[in-house]
């Protein structure tokens, strides 16, 4: 099915109403279904099975079964080879996958594409590494001989967010199986089609019996029976800051450790002698991409005050030629997911108003929008107070706060100046000086005359503060799915 169609259902998706364990399909213990809601047009068009806290259960046992059995006893070499077959049927079903990301989550096709070629991209460079993580020999005491190894947590529990459900299948399931650990995941009840789909492409690739188990269900029934669960060893989670300390607390009751995203409030920092014609671009996508529901959208642009009228110029005329609209339109922008969200960035916009902060630009919506779809139009913001909500809190919406600072020291304590640690971005011809700048700010990843919102299956991410704690993506990500276990030999 390569074509959008809202006539029926995608084939893509059979089977999905259902939770996956143990490589086979069951409804959810208590009979009961949830709604998906369509966010191009506010309606339902589908339903999925309401795991509870007896489905996590199963899922936790067949996960540990296939951890002291058959999965468990798999060589590293074998267990890469598994996920690079996921990865090539990834990348088969890929436009039948689009098309079932972007009906579930509102995003413009290509975007979903992108999305799908990057859950591919996570599984074969995990694939590739399931053999090279190595131990090291350590110079003890004379007759010994001393030994350190990577060894899988166990079981795993992962809980990802609606708004890159392929993505993030890719993200965090392949590194906890690259390492051997079995895994239950849990995703977004907003958005799990393709995770769902995912899974049994994984059973179809060749992954034995309870390797991987898909629980769908509310955040506050699955997911917190997921986090708590005695049987789970090791927890990722990707969410708000709110859900992320339930989770943590639920981990440390049991001693269990954790790897948190919980979003951020991203600056970009433009200095005087930025290359604008570079910056400008980047710096929208960077906060329209998926409709501004991105962890490390670079919401704030932090601009000198000598270039700001300048740069605040060109970005209105780039934010004005944005258009949002369906999925199967291709525009600039998607709805947001649901209602809730679209009232939350709602409300930011109503502070702005109430304290008069000038609305520089805005984009258009397309007529083929459906008038019940869940769209905001993209927005500038400028100049936002430094202590006015949009440039301290996470929107989570397509709207950019542009803020001016005097010298480098002042840039850096705006850039710093919220609870977040995400990502940065740095521009300025200046290699030296970006660099300087970019070494001060209080953050996961930085980049200078650039920025990675997305992709980057090989770069470390994670943040500081609000922004969590762990890395996933890169090399990282194997370390966090594993422990160090040291063996001492006495040879006499």
């Amino acid at each position: 099915m390569n074509a959008f169609d809202r006539t029926g259902t995608a084939e893509a998706a059979t089977s999905r109403s259902g939770i996956f364990i143990d490589n086979e399909w069951r409804p959810a213990e208590s009979g009961k279904t949830l709604d998906l809601v369509e966010p191009a047009t506010g309606r339902p068009f589908d339903r999925i099975a309401a795991g509870n806290a007896r489905d996590v259960d199963a899922a936790v046992a067949a996960a540990r079964r296939a951890f002291d059995g058959a999965w468990g006893r798999i060589a590293a070499v074998d267990r890469g080879r598994l996920l690079s077959r996921l990865a090539a049927r990834i990348r088969e079903a890929a436009g039948d996958l689009a098309v079932l990301e972007a009906r579930d989550t509102g995003k413009p096709l290509s975007q979903a594409r992108a999305d799908l070629d990057l859950s591919a991209r996570y599984f074969e460079f995990y694939g590739g590494a399931t053999d090279k993580v190595h131990g090291r020999s350590i110079p003890y005491q004379p007759g010994t001989l001393a030994l350190t190894e990577r060894v899988a947590h166990g079981v795993t529990g992962h809980i990802i967010p609606w708004n890159y459900p392929a993505q993030m299948v890719g993200r965090t399931l392949a590194p906890a199986l690259a390492m051997g650990n079995a895994t239950v995941l849990k995703p977004a009840e907003d958005a799990c089609l393709t995770a769902l789909r995912l899974a049994e492409l994984a059973r179809d690739a060749g992954f034995p019996a309870g390797a991987i188990n898909v629980v769908p269900g509310r955040g506050e029934v699955a997911g917190a029976a997921l986090s708590r669960h005695a049987g789970v060893d090791f927890l990722s989670f990707t969410g708000s800051p709110e859900v992320g300390t339930q989770v943590q607390v639920a981990a440390a009751r049991r001693h269990a450790g954790c790897v948190l995203e919980l979003g951020g409030k991203s600056p970009q920092v433009v200095l005087a002698d930025a290359d604008l014609d570079a910056a400008v671009p980047v710096i929208v996508a960077s906060v329209v991409q998926n409709a501004g529901q991105t962890c490390s959208a670079g919401s704030r642009v932090l601009v000198d005050a000598a270039i700001a009228g300048t740069l605040t110029e060109r970005l209105a005329a780039a934010f004005a030629a944005l258009v949002a609209g369906p999925p199967e339109a291709d525009l600039d922008l998607g709805p947001l997911i649901n209602l809730k969200q679209k009232r939350r960035v709602a409300r930011f916009c109503d502070l702005a108003s109430a304290a008069d902060v000038p609305l520089v630009a805005e984009g258009r919506l397309d007529p083929r929008a459906d008038p019940d779809g869940f769209y905001v139009l993209p927005r500038l913001y400028g100049p936002v107070p430094r202590d006015h909500p949009m440039a301290l809190q996470e929107i989570f919406g397509p709207v950019l706060s542009l803020l001016t600072f005097t010298d480098e020291d002042d840039a850096v304590r705006l850039a710093n100046g919220t609870e977040y640690g995400l990502v940065a971005g740095v521009w300025s011809r200046d290699g030296a000086r970006a660099l300087r700048i970019g070494r001060r700010i209080a953050a996961g990843q930085v980049f200078i005359n650039g920025y990675g919102s997305g992709g980057g299956v090989e770069l470390p991410f994670g943040g500081v503060g609000k922004s969590g704690h762990g890395r996933e993506k890169g090399y990282e990500a194997l370390f966090e799915f594993s422990a160090s276990r040291t063996i001492v030999i006495a040879h006499g």
